[in-house]
């Protein structure tokens, strides 16, 4: 008598990065944004109120607003993407959507690349309209073009997007998930050189702040505050953000688990 063996009907996983893939998940992502009106307004308008509140608290003194307000035009959207980009991910592995996801003919990859689509494409409103408020309707004096603004402000959301995505593996609750801030945000914000030059701080932290990709970010948008035009090292800042990103993107997508236990 010959035993028969059932096919195994479970899809073999999928590791090659797909473009259909990632722009079906950033399709559904969005979709899903659409019908959650709080999370958008968090992520587009909260860095723009920030701002505002920043010109006039320091009202009577511009060039206070002029010397730290385009690093925190940086600094806002990387907070706000990465806060909602980690509690929205793990929304959706404790309620199972991603293990139901993964499931399917679905790689990681495509999964956390669709993703940073998704929230990238909210990243440049965001940073598109931050850098506009800044510069033409609160008067941040900048001697270099907006556009490069805009570039570092787009690459810091999307660096938060990674990171957010990152975290987000290592988090069971979404509180855990917010808790993963002091640990991961605020060390880059203090030693970014927003309160005081990197160069003045003690040299151990000094050389921390240089791994650092918020530090980066802030030099970048120090150097279009001083330079007509784009420096050297400005691209330097601007890559190491970028790849930065795509790091902790590649990382998001080797730690990124089917549910939470």
């Amino acid at each position: 008598m010959t035993t028969t063996t059932a096919p195994n009907l479970a899809p073999a996983p999928t590791r090659a990065l797909s473009l259909s893939r990632t722009t079906a998940t950033a399709a559904r992502v969005l979709r899903q944004l659409r019908h959650d009106p709080r999370t958008i307004a968090m992520m587009i308008l909260i860095p723009c109120v920030m701002l505002f509140l920043l010109r006039y608290v320091f009202d009577g003194s511009p060039r206070t607003f002029d010397s730290i307000g385009a690093s925190l035009l940086g600094i806002f959207p990387l907070i706000t993407m990465f806060l909602v980009t980690s509690i929205a991910t793990l929304r959706e592995r404790t309620s199972g959507t991603l293990e139901r996801l993964l499931a399917m003919p679905l790689g990681k990859g495509d999964l956390i690349a669709g993703y940073a689509l998704a929230f990238g494409v909210l990243a440049i409103i965001q940073s598109a309209l931050a850098t506009g408020l800044a510069v033409w309707f609160l008067g941040l004096d900048v001697i270099g073009s907006p556009w490069l603004l805009l570039l570092v402000a787009l690459l810091d959301a999307l660096l938060g997007t990674a990171l957010g995505l990152f975290v987000s593996a290592f988090a069971a609750s979404e509180f855990q998930a917010v808790q993963f801030m002091p640990a991961v945000i605020f060390p880059q914000l203090l030693l970014c050189g927003l309160f005081t030059p990197r160069d003045n701080m003690h040299p151990v932290l000094e050389t921390i702040s240089d791994v650092l990709p918020m530090s980066y970010a802030v030099d970048g948008m120090n150097e279009v505050l001083r330079h007509t035009d784009m420096t050297a090292t400005f691209v330097r800042d601007a890559l190491i953000v970028a790849g930065c990103a795509l790091l902790v993107l590649g990382l998001g997508a080797a730690t990124l688990r089917r549910r939470t236990p």
